[in-house]
């Protein structure tokens, strides 16, 4: 039996298998759902279902509540469907416009920026290209069908090979391997570009770019993606570590701030030591942005970072700060542990 899924308030419809999660099925359509983590924890995904019922698989309660499902919404990356449905979402432009692929690459380049940052390089095969959005993401495709994630730091309008910056987590599947025995030649598969945390170009919204630790990585991808493209928007980076060391290309953006007019970098660190001596900004970054731009009500802003800095910049920017909520695009990079958490 096939379901009939109507999406409100677009009208588009589209078909859903009884095992099929409705992301899943509507990703197979074509019709763009946000979406980011994939897996019930980062809450990009959620809408509300009108009419009908569905099932959640297992996520975090802080990515779709008790209450928020009682009241009707639902996490669509973990939702399968009892019978035919009206969901209401915003569905995402474009999202769809370049086909997710599965593809073979070479490790071209691995470079430690910092003690827990390597920056990997792939090479695509002879006359292959993967086109994708500033600010997408990958999944490498590991053994026993496990697969990790991670944005694309290179931006998609140059011909070189695709970039990633990859955090060490201790005892990880894929970071101990990067950090240990991968090296350069080697081949890794992916599929993709996934994920609708892209930038809008219709709009000349100024932008706030937030970012913590390698959540950098996409953000750097929109940052030279816009520069590429000569854009005048302005934007403000804000990119918070816990130590100086954290911010591992901190010079590629006191270089942009130099030489790109309408570019702005402030750099916020949270936990510095005295033989750090840090002089900038302290606390929370998004804390930074609040006290530099009370009123965000005529902006665009994008987060990419841990699921707390990501949470907390979307409730305090709304609450306080008059930010529309859907100005909001943000992708939080999920570990396998937050994905496992009750």
């Amino acid at each position: 039996m096939t379901f009939q899924i109507t999406v409100q308030p677009s009208g588009h419809q589209f078909s859903c298998e009884p095992d099929e999660t409705v992301l899943a099925a509507a990703m197979r359509a074509g019709v763009g759902l946000p979406y980011g983590c994939k897996n019930g924890a980062c809450s990009s995904c959620k809408g509300k279902v009108l009419s009908g019922s569905v099932t959640h698989k297992a996520h975090q309660e802080r990515a779709l509540t008790k209450d928020e499902e009682a009241a009707g919404y639902s996490l669509f990356c973990c939702a399968t469907a009892q019978g035919d449905l009206v969901i209401e979402a915003r569905e995402v432009a474009g999202s769809d416009d370049y086909p997710i692929r599965k593809m073979p690459s070479r490790v071209a380049t691995l470079e430690k920026l910092a003690p827990d940052v390597i920056v990997m390089t792939l090479q695509l095969p002879a006359n292959e290209t993967l086109k994708f959005r500033a600010g997408q993401y990958i999944e490498f495709m590991l053994r026993d069908g496990k697969r990790r994630s991670y944005s694309l730091a290179s931006p998609p309008d140059q011909d070189q090979p695709l970039s990633l910056h990859i955090r060490h987590m201790p005892g990880g599947l894929f970071t101990e391997q990067v950090f240990s025995t991968l090296k350069e030649r080697d081949i890794l598969r992916f599929e993709g570009p996934m994920g609708t945390f892209f930038v809008r170009e219709d709009s000349d919204k100024p932008m706030v770019l937030l970012a913590s630790g390698t959540g950098f990585a996409p953000i750097k991808a929109i940052i030279e993606h816009l520069r590429a493209q000569d854009s005048q928007r302005a934007m403000t980076l804000y990119w918070g570590g816990r130590r100086p060391q954290d911010l591992y290309m901190d010079a590629l953006c006191r270089q942009w701030e130099a030489i790109l007019p309408n570019f702005s970098y402030v750099p916020v660190i949270s936990a510095a030591q005295p033989e750090d001596h840090w002089s900038g900004r302290t606390g929370f970054v998004h804390a930074a942005v609040m006290a530099d731009l009370p009123d965000l009500s005529g902006h665009q802003v994008y987060a990419c970072g841990a699921p707390i800095v990501v949470d907390s910049a979307k409730r305090d920017f709304v609450a306080q700060c008059r930010l529309p909520e859907d100005e909001f695009y943000a992708d939080a990079f999920t570990t396998e542990a937050d994905i496992n958490q009750p």
